[in-house]
């Protein structure tokens, strides 16, 4: 699936959120340290698309909030053992500089040394769960590693975000994603912690109708949106929103690791005839209430 053929689109970006959505939480945001936000580009160029904005993550944050956005779900992986410390602590401070505008998910690699530790020392930071990328980790989610961490959650209260999807896969991955990343094992995952919460990102892309039907089974599976209805990638059928349980749907940009303007998403969804109060479901009101986000600002740009 991904190739550096995929397009690059310079569409037009609003100034401001589209009118008809009264409050965005982006509930999928990409912030790294300088260095490794250079290898994730560079990454992307070489391998995927050109990526549109290339800022630091605090820029970055800043550009979202001065467009509207209420709150800024920021996401983070640790793509090899020994580094997630770093990473969290980063996270940690990063969200002290929006008090109340960031919610920051902690990363760890599943079975590495001092696991169990190191999420304990995110959570005692403040952050608000832990994010985690089957492709880019090459992890095994049945595998004892995964589940102290999703034990940690739970017993923390804390939700989990897994790019479990099967898509977009890529040769230049050290594993096989349709190996790791198939719906069944979510379901496992999902039956051992009943009560984890546990969002799969890109609405499960590319076996979407199989977590659609997840959904309808299991109350503690969520989705997010990121890019997959933006007519981006080359599928035959776009999925229809208001096929999904939109108590359990969130909105997620992917910025800024995106190849098109930050508010394409949220224009498809301000169109995609939902009613005014499953349009606030998706937009805002599942992610306060998954991430647990007590308060937003609609008071206008970060000044």
């Amino acid at each position: 699936m991904l190739s550096p053929d995929l397009p690059f689109f310079n569409d037009l970006e609003g100034t401001w959120l589209p009118d008809g959505i009264s409050c965005a939480i982006d509930s999928h945001v990409h912030v790294f340290p300088d260095k490794t936000f250079k290898a994730v580009r560079n990454w992307f160029d070489t391998h995927a698309w050109q990526i549109r904005y290339r800022d630091a993550s605090e820029n970055l944050i800043r550009f979202l909030l001065d467009r509207g956005v209420s709150h800024v779900v920021a996401l983070q992986y640790a793509h090899k053992p020994g580094i997630a410390e770093v990473l969290n602590t980063y996270m940690a401070a990063l969200c002290r500089r929006f008090p109340g505008r960031v919610t920051g998910m902690a990363t760890v690699f599943p079975g590495e040394p001092g696991a169990v530790k190191i999420v304990e020392n995110a959570f005692a930071q403040g952050l608000g769960g832990v994010k985690l990328h089957v492709h880019v980790q090459c992890f095994d989610m049945d595998s004892p590693g995964m589940d102290e961490i999703c034990k940690l959650c739970v017993d923390h209260g804390k939700p989990m975000v897994v790019h479990a999807g099967r898509e977009p896969k890529s040769d230049q991955y050290r594993c096989d994603p349709h190996v790791l990343c198939r719906a069944d094992k979510v379901e496992a995952v999902l039956q051992r912690f009943p009560l984890l919460q546990f969002c799969v990102p890109h609405l499960g892309f590319d076996e979407i109708l199989p977590y659609r039907s997840l959904m309808s089974r299991y109350d503690n599976l969520w989705l997010d949106t990121a890019m997959v209805l933006t007519d981006y990638f080359p599928v035959h059928t776009r999925p229809d929103i208001r096929d999904f349980p939109l108590d359990r749907i969130m909105y997620g940009s992917d910025f800024p690791n995106i190849p098109y303007a930050w508010d394409r998403e949220l224009k498809w969804l301000n169109n995609a005839g939902l009613s005014p109060s499953d349009l606030d479901l998706v937009t805002w009101k599942n992610a306060a209430r998954f991430f647990t986000i007590q308060h937003l600002d609609f008071a206008g740009p970060l000044r």
